[in-house]
């Protein structure tokens, strides 16, 4: 009964119909497998079980109440992590919430970058005298959900980790993630493009963004669950101006940043040899590009002199 939504209600389906019928009612929206995947995601998830009880016991009964309601959303193109209310994030479950950037796996990466990075790194080398040898000073602006200062400090435990941030919803939310999770982050309220340096006088070892950089003319190609319901203001940039979160964070890092720290960005994909430019001429060094799993350049890393 793929594709044939009516009739049989959800809630009283078996698992494989219910996957059948949301998958059906989701293919004017996805291509078929993102379709499914969906559907299988949404089933496990209110279900209370595995994906792959889904696979291995596709004809048990499932009596889900509000099932049609979370399927209609996803028709109308809501995102299903604002739907089920989260989103995994470099292993771990983070709230989300309209209003909230949802975290993309591109960033998992700039984390994991950064880990291992401090992992290696040898300690000390640009911490002032009296303080703990082990002690790691990090900023995570624009931090949305949190997902980044949160996973950053569970990760490095030695770390102080603050967390900059402007919208109501997001802090209240990255607010959550940093109690649920017990991650130690220092949230404030911060204008990425000019109060930084007032809220943030401590000086840091690594600064790190994920700020808006889409141009706004990229904003008819996305994908409708992208562009209709995610905040714009997380995601867009002026076309006339694509730079101005880095080069403002930039400038601003020059002064927070102690002599070698290092500044970490997630950027978009056609903006690598702008952000060479931009970097050097605020007076970075040693900047290096990283490409994401898609094989687009997706993060800089570069020292403040």
């Amino acid at each position: 009964m793929t594709g044939q939504p009516n009739r049989q209600h959800p809630s009283t389906m078996t698992r494989r119909e219910a996957i059948d019928c949301i998958t059906g009612r989701l293919s004017p929206l996805y291509d078929p497998r993102e379709a499914r995947s969906i559907a299988r995601l949404l089933v496990s998830e209110r279900a209370g079980v595995p994906v792959s009880a889904l696979l291995t016991d596709p004809g048990a009964e499932l009596r889900i109440e509000g099932l049609e309601q979370d399927i209609e959303r996803l028709a109308d193109g809501v995102p299903l992590q604002y739907v089920v209310g989260a989103a995994e994030f470099y292993g771990r479950r983070f709230a989300v919430r309209e209003g909230v950037l949802i975290p993309r796996p591109e960033t998992e990466e700039l984390v994991d970058r950064i880990v291992r990075s401090e992992h290696t790194a040898q300690r000390g080398s640009s911490r002032q005298a009296g303080e703990a040898p082990g002690t790691l000073r990090i900023l995570d602006i624009g931090t949305g959900s949190g997902c980044i200062a949160a996973s950053l400090a569970l990760e490095l435990p030695e770390a102080e980790v603050f967390a900059a941030e402007i919208a109501d919803e997001a802090l209240a939310v990255a607010e959550e993630n940093f109690r649920r999770l017990g991650a130690r982050v220092t949230l404030r309220r911060s204008d990425a493009l000019q109060e930084l340096e007032a809220q943030f006088p401590e000086p840091f070892d690594l600064i790190v963004s994920n700020p808006p950089y889409v141009p706004e003319s990229d904003r008819a190609a996305m994908h409708p669950n992208v562009r209709d319901h995610e905040p714009g203001v997380a995601l867009f940039v002026p076309d006339d101006d694509p730079l101005r979160f880095y080069r403002a964070i930039a400038r601003a890092g020059r002064r927070m940043l102690r002599p070698g720290g290092r500044l970490w960005f997630e950027i978009y994909e056609q903006a690598a040899e702008a952000m060479r430019e931009m970097l050097a001429g605020e007076g970075y060094t040693d900047t290096i590009v990283y490409k994401d799993l898609f094989d687009k350049d997706r993060i800089t890393c570069s020292r403040r002199k």
